[in-house]
C-alpha cells in the first residue's frame, strides 16, 4: 500500500459493526487491561480491513482467537482479534474494505474474558472484536485513528 495512512488518522471506518464495549487501558473483569478497544458485535458478523494493508500473520494467538495482523504501511501493525474464520492468506494485500473473517457463529467468546463485568452487550451482540495499532512495536490509541470510536 502506498498511501498516506498517517495522515488518515481519525478517519479509519471501523471494520465492524457493533458498540464500542471497552476503550484502550480500561480492565475487564479479569483487571486485565490492553492497549486495544473492544466491541461488541453479532454472531457471524462480516469483519472488513479499514485501510489498504498486506497481510503478516493470520490464525490463533494466545487467548485472543483467531487472529489477523495487518500492515497498512511500514513502521504500523495492526491486530484484529476475536474472529471465528479468517480470511486470505500470509503475504496477501487487501484493498480497503476487503472481507477479513466472520465472527464466531456459535456464541462463543471472541476474546478471554472479555465481556465479563456486568456489561451486556445486547442479545445480538454476543461476540467480541479486538483492535489494537503497533508503531514501530509500540502500541498507540487506536481510538486517534478511527472515526466513529466516539472519542
Amino acid at each position: 500500500p502506498t498511501q498516506d495512512f498517517a495522515g488518515a488518522m481519525g478517519s479509519l471506518p471501523m471494520p465492524v459493526l457493533g458498540r464500542l464495549l471497552r476503550r484502550p487501558g480500561e480492565a475487564d473483569a479479569a483487571g486485565i487491561s490492553r492497549p486495544g478497544f473492544l466491541v461488541a458485535t453479532a454472531p457471524a458478523a462480516l469483519v472488513t480491513n479499514p485501510w489498504p494493508a498486506t497481510v503478516r500473520y493470520r490464525g490463533p494467538l494466545l487467548d485472543y482467537g483467531n487472529v489477523m495482523i495487518l500492515e497498512p504501511a511500514r513502521g504500523y501493525l495492526m491486530v484484529i482479534a476475536g474472529l471465528g474464520t479468517v480470511y486470505g492468506q500470509t503475504g496477501d494485500v487487501l484493498e480497503a474494505g476487503a472481507p477479513v473473517g466472520l465472527m464466531p457463529g456459535d456464541g462463543a467468546q471472541g476474546v478471554a474474558g472479555a465481556t465479563g463485568g456486568g456489561e451486556v452487550a445486547g442479545a445480538d451482540r454476543t461476540e467480541t472484536l479486538y483492535v489494537e495499532l503497533r508503531q514501530n512495536g509500540e502500541a498507540i490509541d487506536p481510538m486517534d485513528w478511527f472515526a466513529t470510536t466516539g472519542r
